[in-house]
């Protein structure tokens, strides 16, 4: 069996790679409050910082930066993203700041309205800014992210593959327990019992 050999080239990719994703998080978030625009860090990157609290050898790396924003704050956030070089697009009903004009949508931020459903048909709406919290990383990085309590339930909400390996991550960490069910109304709280009851179903 002959194995892949991997030269420095693509380690460095790889790690670059990671960075990328890290360094358009902070300069997003730096452009927000440097505008005083109110905003959370949600999806895979803020699983990774709550994750991060507990293992940080647990944390699952994500291309994805996605961003919680009042609606009323979108005019004001596309001023100030646009200073630190971000493109705003509407494309197929998403909203997101691609970094740099010739950027893919993979390279973007992405917008969640606070308090609205991401799909018409979604069990519940997003969280709203209030349920948020700063945090800080081990490099000494500092932005707001969407609390706890508040992303499980945005996870439970969306409830892809991916949202549920995250789910299971925090399950396995001992971050969600049986006592969280109750957390939520009983379609989420259904859905969280059924990966309690068995998490590789």
């Amino acid at each position: 069996m002959s194995q892949v050999q991997f030269d420095n080239s693509v380690l460095d990719r790889m790690v670059l790679a990671v960075e990328k994703v890290r360094d358009r998080l902070k300069r997003a978030a730096r452009a927000l409050e440097s505008a005083s625009i109110p905003y959370a860090i949600t999806g895979g990157n803020a699983v990774a910082a709550w994750v991060a609290k507990v293992d940080a050898a647990a944390v699952r790396n994500t291309r994805d930066v996605d961003i919680l924003l009042r609606r009323d704050d979108l005019e004001a956030a596309k001023v100030a993203m646009a200073k630190a070089g971000f493109v705003y697009r509407h494309v197929k009903s998403i909203d997101m700041f691609l970094d740099g004009p010739d950027a893919k949508a993979r390279d973007a931020v992405h917008i969640l309205f606070a308090g609205e459903k991401v799909k018409s048909d979604a069990i519940e709406a997003t969280a709203e800014l209030t349920q948020s919290e700063r945090t800080k990383t081990e490099a000494g990085d500092s932005f707001f992210i969407v609390s706890l309590e508040a992303l499980v339930r945005m996870k439970l909400i969306a409830w892809r593959d991916k949202d549920r390996t995250h789910l299971r991550d925090m399950i396995e960490l001992e971050m969600i327990d049986q006592a969280w069910t109750e957390k939520f109304s009983q379609p989420l709280g259904d859905r969280l019992q059924a990966l309690l009851d068995d998490p590789d179903g």
